[in-house]
Order: C-alpha cells, then sequence, then structure tokens
C-alpha cells in the first residue's frame, strides 16, 4: 500500500513546485515509509511513498516509467501474474505496478476491466500531456484533488492537497456530514476540494478535467438450485480470500467474533489473527474470537481498550480523516492496526459481509410498510432528541427518508431541532446522495443492499478501514468486496441470504459456516468494534459541555446537546475537527 501525489499543468514545473510535491510527499510518510520517490516531467510532477509488499527490491521504486508513461499507483493487483504472462515480453521488476503501467499502455482505460484488486492511481502520458487516474470498483482506496488555474493537484489524503493551498470549510459538506454521518463523493468538508467516487476515472488534459463511470455492477437476481448456489460460494470464498492474501510479507486477520471475520480466517491455514477487546464485557467480543482463534488453531493476539481512551480517541481520529467522521469505531480500527503492525504488513478483514450477505436488520425489516399514521402524528409531540422520537420519525416516513433515519447522523427533525439556521438546507437537496441511488425497480432488501453498496459502504466504512489502518503502515485488504463476490452476492436471491421471521440474515453463509465453527458461536448477538459511546460522555460530562459551547458559538448547533443523544459522538467528532482547523 502506498501514497500518491502529484501535480499536472502550469504550476507542475520549477523549484516551487518540487518544493510543495515534497511537502505533500512527506505528509504521505505513514502510508508508505519505505522508500520516496518524485519525478519532473514537462507538465507533469508525480510523487510516491511506498509500503513495500510486492517485489521489496528497488526495483518496484515508484514514480515508475515504461516509454512516455509514468505512474504513480497505490493499491494490489491479485491477478497481476496472470496479466504479465498475458502480457509477455521482459520486466524489470517482479511488481504489480510494472504490470499495470504495461496493461495501460496496451489498453488505455480498457485496462481496467481485466483487474482484480483494490487501487488508485494516476498515469501521466507525455506524449499527449494527458493524465489518466483512476479508483477501484468499490473505493476502497482513495484518490482527492483540486483544480486552480489550470493545474491538478492529486493525492490519497487531504492533508497532502493542503500543502498546496489552504481551504475553507464548506458549508454544504457541513450539512452533508450531519445528515450521512460523512460527507460523500464527490464532495468534501472543503470547498474546491474534491474525492473522486469509487469505480470513476478522471482525465485531464489542456486544464479541461472529465469523469466517467467505468463499473456498475448487475443487481439482477439469478435463480438457482440452493445446494449448487452454497457450493459456488464456497469454492468463491476460497478463491477470493486466497487471492487476497497475496504478498511477500506477512498477512494476518482482524478477527471481530463475527461471521464475516471468522469466515475469512477459515480459508486461510493457520494465520496470524488479532482482536480489540474492551474493559466492558458487554461491549467486547473478545471471547468469542478467543474461541474462533483457538477452533482454527491461529497464532491469536489481543489488546484491550479501556473507556479512558475517549479524549485521545476525539484528538487522534479527525487527524486521520482530515475531516469530520461519525463512526466511533474508526477508534477500535485504530487500535487494532497498532497492534496487528507489530506483527504483520499486511492484515485482511471481514468488511463488506453485512452489505453483500444482507447482515443488517433493516434488510428483514425493508419490507415493512410505508409510513404509519400514527407516527406521523406522533412524531411532533415526542421530544425530537430522544431515543423513542428517533423510533417514531422511523415510522413515520417511507423511501429515502427511512433509509436515512436507519443509517445516517441526523434525521430530518433532528436536524431542524439542533442545527443553526445559517446551515439551513439550501443547496443540494438534503437527501441527494440516497435519492442519487434509490432504485425503484428493485424489490425492499435488494434496494437497499444497492444503497449500502454505493453509499456507506464506500464512503464511511471503506474510509474508516483505510484512514486507520494506513495510520500505522498497515495494508488492510476486504476480500468479501472482491468484485467477484460482489456480483456473485447480488445475483443470489435475497429469500436465500434472509429469515425474516427469525430475525436473521446472511443464512446461506451461516449454513455453510455452522459445521466450521465453534458450536454456538452464529447464535451470538452481533456486537462489532462500536465504542461504549454514552458510557464514555456520562463519565466526561466536561468534555460534552466543552464540545456544546464551541457548537454554539461557531454557529453549528442552535442548542445543547443531551449527553443520551444516540448520536452525540458524531457532533462530539465534529467539534474535534473544527477545533482543530480552527
Amino acid at each position: 500500500m502506498c501514497g500518491i501525489a502529484g501535480l499536472v499543468g502550469p504550476a507542475a514545473e520549477g523549484t516551487d513546485a518540487e518544493r510543495i510535491l515534497a511537502r505533500m510527499v512527506a505528509s504521505l510518510h505513514h502510508r508508505g515509509p519505505d522508500d520516496r520517490g518524485m519525478l519532473a516531467l514537462p507538465g507533469a510532477m508525480l510523487g510516491h511513498t511506498r509500503l513495500s509488499i510486492l517485489d521489496l527490491s528497488s526495483a518496484g521504486h515508484q514514480p515508475m516509467q515504461y516509454g512516455d508513461y509514468t505512474i504513480t499507483y497505490n493499491g494490489e493487483i491479485y491477478n497481476f501474474h496472470e496479466l504479465r504472462r498475458e502480457l509477455g515480453g521482459e520486466f524489470q521488476s517482479h511488481s504489480d505496478t510494472e504490470v499495470l503501467l504495461r496493461l495501460y499502455v496496451r489498453d488505455g482505460a480498457r485496462c481496467l476491466e481485466r483487474l482484480n484488486g483494490m487501487f488508485a492511481f494516476a498515469i501521466w502520458d507525455a506524449r499527449n500531456r494527458r493524465l489518466f487516474a483512476a479508483r477501484d470498483r468499490l473505493g476502497i482506496k482513495p484518490f482527492f484533488y483540486t483544480v486552480r488555474d489550470g493545474t491538478l493537484a492529486f493525492a490519497s489524503e487531504i492533508k497532502a492537497l493542503r500543502e498546496v493551498r489552504a481551504f475553507a470549510e464548506d458549508p454544504a459538506g457541513l450539512r452533508d456530514y450531519l445528515t450521512y454521518g460523512y460527507v460523500p463523493s464527490p464532495y468534501t468538508a472543503y470547498a474546491d476540494l474534491l474525492q473522486l467516487p469509487p469505480a470513476t476515472t478522471l482525465t485531464f488534459e489542456d486544464g479541461r478535467l472529465t469523469t466517467e463511470r467505468w463499473w456498475v455492477p448487475s443487481a439482477a437476481v439469478r435463480p438457482g438450485d440452493p445446494r449448487r448456489t452454497k457450493e459456488a460460494l464456497d469454492d468463491l470464498l476460497g478463491t477470493v480470500v486466497r487471492d487476497h492474501a497475496l504478498a511477500d510479507v506477512p498477512v494476518g486477520v482482524f478477527l471481530s467474533g463475527g461471521l464475516d471475520s471468522a469466515t475469512v480466517a477459515y480459508y486461510l491455514e493457520s494465520p496470524r489473527t488479532f482482536t480489540l477487546g474492551f474493559d466492558e464485557r458487554e461491549h467486547s467480543e473478545a471471547d468469542a474470537a478467543r474461541a474462533v482463534a483457538t477452533h482454527l488453531r491461529t497464532r491469536h493476539a489481543e489488546l484491550t481498550a479501556s473507556r479512558t481512551g475517549v479524549e485521545e480517541a476525539l484528538a487522534i481520529v479527525p487527524k486521520l480523516f482530515d475531516g469530520p467522521f461519525s463512526d466511533s469505531a474508526a477508534w477500535s480500527n485504530y487500535l487494532i492496526s497498532g497492534l496487528a503492525r507489530e506483527q504483520v504488513v499486511v492484515a485482511l478483514s471481514g468488511e463488506g459481509g453485512d452489505e453483500i450477505f444482507c447482515g443488517y436488520p433493516r434488510y428483514w425489516k425493508s419490507a415493512e410498510g410505508g409510513s404509519s399514521a400514527w407516527a406521523r402524528s406522533l412524531r411532533h409531540v415526542l421530544p425530537p432528541l430522544s431515543s423513542l422520537a428517533q423510533s417514531v420519525q422511523r415510522r413515520a416516513v417511507d423511501g429515502a427518508e427511512r433509509f436515512s433515519t436507519r443509517v445516517g447522523l441526523l434525521n430530518a427533525m433532528q436536524f431542524d431541532a439542533l442545527v443553526h439556521p445559517r446551515l439551513a438546507r439550501d443547496g443540494r437537496e438534503p437527501l441527494w446522495f440516497y435519492r442519487q441511488h434509490w432504485r425503484d425497480d428493485l424489490p425492499p432488501a435488494q434496494r437497499i443492499r444497492w444503497l449500502d453498496l454505493h453509499t456507506s459502504l464506500p464512503e464511511a466504512l471503506l474510509t474508516k478501514v483505510d484512514r486507520t489502518s494506513m495510520a500505522h503502515s498497515l495494508e488492510v485488504r476486504p476480500p468479501l468486496l472482491d468484485h467477484r463476490l460482489v456480483e456473485f452476492a447480488l445475483g443470489i436471491e435475497t429469500g436465500l441470504l434472509i429469515d425474516a421471521p427469525n430475525h436473521t440474515g446472511k443464512t446461506m453463509v451461516r449454513d455453510l459456516m455452522a459445521p466450521r465453527l465453534p458450536a454456538g458461536h452464529l447464535g451470538r448477538p452481533k456486537k462489532g468494534f462500536g465504542l461504549p459511546v454514552r458510557r464514555w460522555v456520562r463519565s466526561h460530562p466536561d468534555l460534552l459541555a466543552a464540545a456544546n459551547r464551541r457548537l454554539l458559538d461557531r454557529q453549528i448547533l442552535r442548542r445543547p446537546v443531551p449527553a443520551d443523544f444516540p448520536k452525540v459522538w458524531g457532533l462530539l467528532a465534529l467539534d474535534s475537527w473544527l477545533a482543530q482547523t480552527g
């Protein structure tokens, strides 16, 4: 895994450009501490920081050139050996970087269709003075950019682009954050600073920038025999997990105690596994993870997080994301990544299993009817920030509004009750991102799965994993989000994945894995890596009081947030980011 950066255009030449790029590359050192490179070319300057995983020799140094083409690349191409054999000829390295570059030289943008992997890269075509960049199908690897006075600047993280120039906070981005809990692509929390959406290409030539979506999965269901479908799933899981273990360095697995991470660990032979527990046992999955590790005979390590880490978490997390981020599990991921990096350079995770195999309650609850008349009446009577009001508000709406109440940060009534009028809902329509991916043509459960894959998965979950792991120079790979598995899972009838009467999802995966895991493991309630936020906040009343004062002074809030507000962590994270940015 690596960090990429570059400048293209009139301001991309000369000593000033070299100094700027050097600062950009230095700010990405955590993404690639093993090597650093910069290359000045007519019209472009590319930079790279390297975390050596494939071909550890200097032959894998980047930026890498082949004829008139130069690449800076972040990611892994798991089928690069196959592509290398197809390309033929002499290679100067044993890296996937060289294969990707030569494949692009041969096929242009069509090369993307051949790649199994996760990636964000930029290729400079010196002959045509054109930059081509692309991001992987699911948005596992990041790509940010800005254009000013005909010059494009791009990088793996926002902090590198802040070395180019200062950016002001964007009120529309703040509104989006308060709605979704993140700022969806192509926007960020900063004005004039954008992120390339998943499965999208970027071309910059003669000062003109264009973007184009290059992959859209099929949502068509393929009816089939359940037994044969399960056998095919078993085969495919084995293939993708083993593919994702490709490395010339040690590989481990994040083991949460749930089904998805246990599934990943099962398909590897005696892997190293890593678990984060909490000193409050009701929030900890350490015991369950330890039982799976013993059953699968892994080499297991654990770390226990103390509730006293709340102040440290709020200080560090905004720096990782260069913006507000509302998922408290970011801190858990940061801690477990630090533990894993002591032993391995690559870790596999179970991210994506809930989204592709219907693991969240919203999948089996999606068949519920439309909004309720009693809920529509009652929601105006209840205190808008109470847990009961949140439940009633969910039942008072339908469509994208109902989806938002399940997965967003603030629902419409909470927003109106809490947020200052200066952030009134003008500009982008409040639920524009959900509506962009809403599909009335799909059955309810399939529609929710489609929404998750295109909204919270890339923008929140995968963003969380990338920033928290790369902060420790650890590459995390999600084999369950291999596009071959995603496309296969989308074709499975949701009736084979959901047992609505028993409030259970992922039933086919459960049937497959039950005999392979400790008895009773799959009957445990799901806990995940979320933090015991309410208990932490109650034990730190001064923290919330200070945040309320600052958010009120900054005209973000119109009233204080109570300690028992269900979404209080998202507002604390916003306050921490604003305090750090001034």
